[in-house]
């Protein structure tokens, strides 16, 4: 019998301690956790994002992104929304964070400045983010999930505790792998979660280097309408490309049905399609939006869940750009 290796347990041991953590996180937190102090929470939040996600249709998108850019690293902490002052670089200044949308940033603000008229200094930043990712989530078509409540607000934001904490999307998919398994995130999770690309653009730097290698990837016309998209990007850095270019403004399955037909935009989506661990995965999604929807749903639940700060670990703030 072969014997087995020393790491396998210890493995499946950090992925149970992870899962505990998660558990006990859920238990401080509660989805009525302002039906006293703030009876008008989630009205604020849904009436506002409403507001802007009409006026300026990637709200959406651009709240989904900022969500897993500020809980992905260490946490859903509203780190992700401190500004940099004299004598920090905060995260939001960070190299992987420029391309973030201002919407993104901008509707959280709006929502926040509406909360302190009506409950000052009750309502984190960070449970905004939270609940503001799930209701636009539903505006664009997608699942309903709960979402529970309590959190603090992170009382530091270093650009410099971010490194190599994101995935990129250039990053080899073992490594994008590991970093979503390091938090406790299967491999099945972490391409239900790369569905978020369903809805939203990204910028022509993301992907012309590829496009340019006439990587076998891409259908020859999308990768040739590409490079025409792109044609004046050195001189214009903010052209951008539909994630989704068959239903770009309604999340739904098509990511998926698009990536075997050579349709991805980024090297992490032909990457899905290529490693024998994500494709089956790919397959099931692109077939079946049921299942899609509700293996989302689970997965940004646990990804609200990761590495919140409640009680005296954090504060809440009373501007979300700043520290109190």
């Amino acid at each position: 019998m072969a014997e087995q290796s020393p790491l396998k347990p210890l493995s499946s041991l950090f992925l149970l301690l992870l899962t505990l953590l998660t558990t006990t996180a859920e238990s401080r937190l509660t989805t009525d956790f302002y039906s006293n102090s703030c009876p008008r929470f989630l009205d604020i939040v849904r009436d506002t994002i409403s507001d802007k996600q009409i006026t300026h249709p990637t709200t959406a998108a651009a709240v989904i992104r900022l969500f897993f850019h500020d809980c992905f690293p260490n946490g859903c902490d509203a780190s992700i929304l401190v500004s940099s002052t004299a004598f920090n670089v905060a995260e939001r200044d960070s190299s992987i964070n420029l391309s973030l949308p201002g919407d993104g940033f901008d509707v959280i603000v709006r929502a926040k400045t509406a909360l302190e008229l009506a409950c000052p200094q009750t309502v984190s930043c960070s449970d905004i983010i939270s609940v503001a990712t799930r209701d636009l989530l539903v505006t664009v078509g997608g699942p309903y999930y709960p979402v529970h409540l309590g959190r603090r607000d992170s009382r530091t934001s270093k650009a410099s505790l971010l490194a190599d904490l994101l995935p990129l999307p250039s990053s080899p998919m073992a490594k994008t792998i590991r970093q979503f398994e390091s938090r406790g995130f299967t491999v099945q999770e972490m391409v239900a979660l790369s569905g978020a690309h369903s809805i939203g653009f990204s910028h022509c730097k993301e992907f012309v280097g590829l496009v340019g290698r006439n990587s076998t990837g891409y259908n020859p016309r999308f990768a040739q309408a590409l490079k025409k998209a792109c044609s004046s990007y050195p001189k214009d850095p903010t052209i951008s490309v539909f994630n989704d270019i068959m239903t770009p403004n309604k999340f739904d399955n098509m990511y998926f049905q698009n990536i075997p037909k050579g349709l991805g935009l980024l090297e992490s989506d032909h990457g899905l399609y290529s490693d024998p661990r994500t494709r089956p995965f790919v397959d099931l999604y692109a077939r079946d939006q049921d299942r899609f929807f509700k293996d989302f749903a689970k997965a940004m639940q646990k990804l609200s869940l990761y590495g919140v700060k409640t009680g005296r670990r954090g504060e809440v703030r009373r501007r979300c750009d700043a520290i109190n």
